[in-house]
């Protein structure tokens, strides 16, 4: 399968993404040629030579009408402050993107990472996304790092995309409204539910771009994969530390996937309906992949349940607490167990009815697809129609 893997030792911000990206193209000044031909208001892309810790790779620079908009700190949960501002609704920035000469599926993913910022700023702020203006990550040259890294993705046509850990940095950062942890607000909503961890580098290292895009594409946030590996691309950012302020991408090929889970099993036969399913949800809150019940017969021809547990190995012994603390259990057996799987991805597609997200599954000589349920039951409630009549008129732009 070709994978790429994006290495964020450093971070991750739209210019960075872009550049490295860039250095996995084959013809890189043609791939510069077409990102300049894509008819983003005032922008001009250049690319240079870029040495971080003797290290060399590639940095993008970003310029609006000849001139490049200088970052002076952090502003606004994440986004930042610049010398010349631009206020952006989403219609706006939507309307920018789809006005430009690339294809359905780049504008449909940029509009997706947009929509992401924009509930983040919502939900942070308390108001409507409709609401919401965009500081930096409205201006021209941040919609500039978002459409080129959907360009040059979709140029890539991987199959696979997988993120490590995310470095957010650490110390503060200093906003409009005052002096905000790493990573500010916004960022870390992005950032949810993903891994991320806080290094030694006191600055903000993953921006509120750059946390959407990665959001948005990887499929997968663990350390790199076993894989044969084609392509090196490292890119650059401006601020130099005593690491290489570098994002670091792999493309190449990895096999069909397999994984090790552990499978933990125990009997009981005096906990009321009521109490398993509640027991049932503190355990999937500790971290459990599955988890069910199956009717047993026990000692004295009890009827009782088996209560099974599948999880992770990193998160088996907060798995253990949760069942030893929400049921009667006094023992639990462990099995590990190897676990054939295929590679999974989401992605956003735009239909008539709005956005729907597909899972898109592949390996062992197979694929399949299947739309989020929940984004199906959303739009037949909005739009006051049956899940039949939902699916039927977005069929046609899903291969499911």
């Amino acid at each position: 399968m070709k994978t790429l893997y994006i290495e964020c030792k450093m971070g991750a911000a739209g210019d960075m993404l872009t550049a490295a990206l860039l250095e996995l193209i084959n013809d890189k000044d043609e791939a510069l040629k077409e990102l300049n031909q894509i008819g983003i208001p005032g922008v001009t892309y250049t690319a240079s030579s870029a040495e971080k810790c003797d290290i060399t790779g590639t940095h993008v620079t970003v310029t609006i009408n000849g001139v490049e908009e200088e970052i002076e700190h952090s502003h606004h949960d994440g986004e930042h402050e610049h010398h010349h501002h631009s206020h952006n609704s989403l219609a706006d920035i939507s309307h920018i993107i789809e006005h430009l000469a690339v294809n359905d599926s780049v504008k449909s993913h940029a509009i997706a990472i947009y929509t992401s910022i924009a509930e983040a700023e919502s939900a942070v702020h308390g108001e409507p996304v409709s609401e919401i203006h965009f500081h930096e990550v409205g201006t021209m040259d941040a919609i500039a790092d978002v459409i080129a890294v959907c360009y040059l993705i979709d140029k890539l046509q991987v199959e696979n995309i997988m993120v490590s850990p995310i470095n957010v940095g650490s110390g503060t950062v200093k906003c409009a409204h005052g002096i905000l942890p790493v990573p500010a607000p916004a960022t870390a909503l992005l950032l949810r539910g993903l891994p991320t961890y806080s290094g030694t580098v006191e600055s903000e290292l993953c921006t509120p771009t750059g946390a959407a895009i990665l959001a948005h594409f990887g499929s997968e946030f663990k350390s790199m994969p076993t894989m044969v590996t084609e392509k090196i691309g490292y890119g650059m950012g401006k601020k130099d530390f005593p690491v290489a302020n570098c994002v670091r991408v792999f493309l190449g090929e990895t096999a069909d996937s397999t994984d090790e889970i552990i499978e933990l099993n125990c009997n009981v036969d005096d906990m009321t309906g009521e109490d398993l399913g509640y027991a049932l949800d503190a355990i999937y809150e500790a971290g459990a992949k599955e988890a069910f019940f199956t009717p047993v017969q026990m000692k004295k021809n009890r009827p009782g349940i088996l209560i099974t547990v599948i999880t992770a190995s990193s998160e088996k012994d907060a798995v253990v607490r949760a069942i030893f603390a929400n049921t009667t259990t006094i023992g639990i057996r462990e099995k590990i167990c190897g676990r054939f799987i295929l590679d999974r991805k989401i992605e956003t597609i735009e239909t008539p009815l709005g956005p729907v997200r597909v899972k898109k599954s592949s390996g062992y000589g197979v694929e399949k697809c299947k739309i989020e349920f929940d984004d199906l039951s959303k739009i037949a409630k909005e739009k006051g129609l049956s899940l039949t009549e939902v699916r039927k008129a977005i069929a046609p732009f899903i291969n499911e």
